[in-house]
């Protein structure tokens, strides 16, 4: 593999998730739409003097696409302010759950869809499971939430798809009867059912888990493995002296925090991030809740991994299965785009503020999910009975 630079070739910017919104306006309602479009490659001028008042990351829209992609506090578009009186953002919040109803008033909707099926359900982790916290090392969640998950895997297929490591959220879980997913799918544990791994694809191999048993390890950028290492160094060291900034190595991709950045020095930490990506043509950045993640430029994302999973339980192209996804971010799109274009599922939005979504149903917060998680296990308790 080639890891030297290569100073001609574009960066690929993220896609926008949603190019149509369900409410009748343009798809700019979220903190997820950017001023990219899907066909979008970033034109790479010539390196300059970083005086030059950072022209580059801002004429390619990163600036942009940073704040969009930040919690709001502001307004965010012409039709939204969210600095408006209270009762204002409440009638425009039940204006868009009328669209993306609550999982929960629509819970009795969900389980009668459910009845006779088997539920397999897909989690992310960071907003969806615990809060959104300004140190991403101290992303715990609660013991409450921690026995709602275990005690719903026991009921169901479950697995945590997140951008974090594999091994980091399985960290923070800390329970093994569940699959995971980390760096956004692209590292997977799943159950092993014959002889052969999964459509006996060479990324596949055998492997142990914690428990000491034998499990599919599915990794389809192990190539990028050197690549990731070299530009996770290169970030700590040219954004050292940014005051807030947290370089996260995720594995297979590499998070950027800039959660405790003050916002003046956006763009100076966008510009780090942009001398050292253009260099790397074979990974492209994409963007989360003020953060910046660097990843392969592979045909890969939740959405893959969800089939994956799927295929890895034996429950894909069933008539009898309904795969549930909760979560709160623009890299969950992927997995509600999947679920909606196949009337697989359903997707579940985790916020408490209107987005442009691929998802059917919403919650406002994790301790909205964990009554979820406690009601759909109370349901299965009481079909169990019926049975």
């Amino acid at each position: 593999m080639d890891l030297k630079p290569n100073h001609s070739s574009p960066v690929v910017a993220d896609q926008v998730p949603v190019n149509m919104s369900r409410l009748g306006r343009s798809a700019n309602l979220a903190p997820y739409s950017t001023t990219f479009s899907s066909t979008l490659h970033l034109t790479i001028p010539r390196r300059r003097a970083f005086c030059t008042k950072l022209d580059d990351v801002r004429s390619t829209g990163w600036l942009d696409a940073m704040k969009a992609s930040s919690p709001p506090n502001k307004k965010i578009n012409k039709e939204i302010n969210f600095d408006t009186a209270p009762e204002d953002a409440d009638t425009l919040y039940l204006s868009w759950v009328s669209i993306y109803p609550s999982a929960l008033s629509s819970f009795e909707k969900i389980t009668n869809y459910a009845k006779g099926k088997i539920v397999a359900l897909f989690l992310d982790y960071d907003g969806t499971l615990s809060p959104i916290v300004d140190n991403p090392e101290h992303a715990f969640m609660s013991s409450a939430m921690r026995t709602a998950v275990k005690v719903a895997a026991s009921y169901f297929p479950t697995a945590i798809i997140s951008g974090r490591s594999r091994d980091k959220v399985h960290g923070f879980v800390g329970l093994n009867e569940l699959y995971y997913a980390g760096s956004h799918g692209m590292d997977i544990i799943g159950p092993v059912r014959d002889s052969k791994c999964v459509s006996n694809h060479p990324n596949c191999i055998r492997s142990m888990d914690e428990r000491g048993k034998e499990v599919n390890l599915f990794q389809p950028a192990s190539e990028f493995l050197p690549m990731i290492d070299e530009v996770f160094r290169l970030l700590i060291e040219n954004t050292k002296d940014i005051i807030g900034s947290k370089v996260e190595n995720n594995k297979f991709c590499v998070s950027v925090h800039y959660r405790l950045v003050d916002m003046k020095s956006w763009d100076l930490i966008a510009q780090r991030v942009f001398d050292i990506l253009k260099n790397y043509p074979r990974l492209r950045l994409t963007y989360g809740r003020k953060v910046l993640e660097i990843r392969p430029v592979i045909d890969w994302n939740k959405g893959k991994a969800v089939e994956f999973l799927l295929e890895s339980l034996g429950l894909n192209n069933r008539d009898d299965v309904l795969p549930i996804y909760v979560g709160d971010d623009r890299t969950d799109e992927d997995a509600f785009k999947v679920l909606r274009e196949g009337s697989k599922g359903f997707g579940i939005l985790v916020s408490s503020v209107p987005k442009e979504s691929n998802a059917y149903y919403s919650l406002r917060e994790p301790s909205e999910v964990m009554e979820f998680l406690v009601s759909l296990v109370r349901w299965k308790r009481a079909e169990m009975t019926t049975h």
